[in-house]
This record gives structure tokens, sequence and C-alpha cells, in this order.
């Protein structure tokens, strides 16, 4: 994973992002790239609304929203010892690319050209714009989208889980993150005993094909004990000590998901490591 796209926003959430982010890229002496999330409406709407709008007062107030953005992104780079330019091959560098267009789908698009997304992970209160961008990396993307916890993670990709539930998903998700599971010194294999699994390949089959791309993966099977699935992944994770979950997204429609439930939605909201989803 040599490259790292980064939306930014003037966030709190933004330190665990970036610390996350920067992690990450020591450990793959990977490009950093910060770009502004702003979910601003495009000036063509803008100036068809009503004439008391000041088109100028709404490009003043992007442009200043932008260059916090910039200066949160690239100050946060310095200070931790990221470089603004290339040196050698193993140590991480960085970037501001600021011609992309509002909104959350550029999150999607825009993250084509990258191998990962960092983005902070959604809590209950967050905005909903926010969380779209997110489905857009998701959905959108065709890359992996690392979720950062609300503290920032001491390391990232060293102790690493597999939530195994037999999915398409959840073989993305595997396949994108083999970079990582190859750097690791330790993977788990998870599977959760009456959980939302799907009709699919067994976890020991799974374990056979890493074994077979030099990755020692480990068994472990839970049980659920009253939890939902998404819970006990979760309380998995942390009594291994893990730095990395890596989950498929939304094996279940995003509708059934809202109405029903899910993994997915509980542990994009109540992760306390860092997150790497596929869809």
């Amino acid at each position: 994973m040599k490259t790292i796209l980064v939306p930014t926003q003037n966030t709190p959430a933004m330190t665990s992002t970036l610390e996350t982010a920067v992690l990450l890229a020591r450990r793959t002496g990977a490009y950093i790239e910060g770009v502004p999330l702003w979910f601003g409406a495009p000036e063509f709407v803008v100036a068809g609304l009503a004439s008391s709008y000041s088109m100028e007062a709404y490009r003043v107030r992007r442009e200043a929203e932008a260059v916090g953005e910039r200066e949160l992104f690239e100050t946060f780079m310095q200070q931790h010892g990221v470089a603004a330019a290339k040196t050698t091959a193993d140590r991480p560098w960085f970037s501001w690319f600021a011609e992309v267009p509002p909104g959350e789908t550029l999150v999607g698009s825009h993250g084509r050209a990258f191998d990962v997304i960092v983005m902070s992970r959604p809590s209950a209160g967050t905005d909903p714009l926010y969380r779209r961008a997110i489905e857009s990396g998701l959905f959108e993307s065709g890359r992996p989208v690392l979720l950062s916890p609300p503290s920032a993670p001491k390391q990232v990709a060293t102790n690493i889980m597999i939530h195994w539930n037999g999915s398409t998903e959840q073989a993305r998700a595997n396949a994108l993150a083999m970079p990582l599971l190859r750097l690791a010194g330790r993977v788990t294999v998870l599977s959760v005993i009456g959980g939302q699994d799907v009709p699919g390949p067994s976890a020991d089959q799974v374990r056979k094909q890493l074994r077979y791309n030099g990755i020692a993966a480990e068994p472990m099977s839970i049980e659920l004990n009253g939890r939902s699935t998404g819970e006990a992944v979760l309380a998995a994770a942390r009594s291994e000590g893990c730095d990395l979950l890596i989950k498929g997204a939304f094996t279940r429609t995003r509708l059934r998901q809202m109405i029903f439930g899910g993994a997915t939605s509980h542990i994009m909201e109540h992760a306390d490591l860092p997150l790497l989803m596929a869809h």
C-alpha cells in the first residue's frame, strides 16, 4: 500500500485519522495525499439560487475552509516528520491536492487512484454527509477504506484479525489487505458461531489460502453468548490485542442494515481499533 488518500476536514476527529495514516505510511513507505472534503454545492447550483445569496461570500467561505484543511494536514505531517517530497523508498512523504470538486462523491471517484483511503470512523452523531462520503469510498472507489478509531492507535497492522463470514465482500477485503497481511507479525481468522454468516468457504479453507501466500494465520472461534455479531467480533479483537480488523462491508444490503441492524453498522460505529473495510 504505497499510496494513501486522506479526505480532510478541520474537525477534532482528524487527529486520529492523520495519525493512523502516518503510522500506515511508515510501515509501507507510502505517499500520503490530502484533499479537502467539503460538502458545499457546486457553483452552478449556487448561482441559480435567490439573488440575495452572495456568490462572493460563498467563494470566500469555501476558500477559507480549504485553506484551514490544508493547514491542518500539512502542519500535522511536518510535526510528525513526514517529508514534503520523496527522499528514500522506505520513507513516507506527502502533498496536498486541492483541485477536487465539493461533495461526498469525490471520495469514491478520486479514491480509485489510491491503494487505500483513510477516514474517521462514524459514530451515532456523525453528519449524514460524512457517512455518505465513507459509503462513496466503499461502494464506488474499488479500494479499501481504513477507518480510524476516536483515539489514535499506537501501531497498526502488526496484529491483524480477519472476521471470516464466508462472503464475497470479506473475500475482497482479504485480497485488498494482502500487502498488510504479509507485513503482520500475527494474523488471526475469526469465526463467530451462530453469527451473520453466508454460504461460502470455511475459515479453514481461507487459512489454507493464506498459508499458500506465506501467511501463517491462526484460527479462533467464539460463541455469541447473547451478543450481536458485531459486539462479539469487537470483543474478540480487543481480547487478542489486535491493531487492525479486516471486515467485509455490508454483506447485508444497506436498507436491511438500517431496518434490522448488522455487523457492519455496529462495528463501524463502535470499533476502538483501526478497521479496514471493502465492499
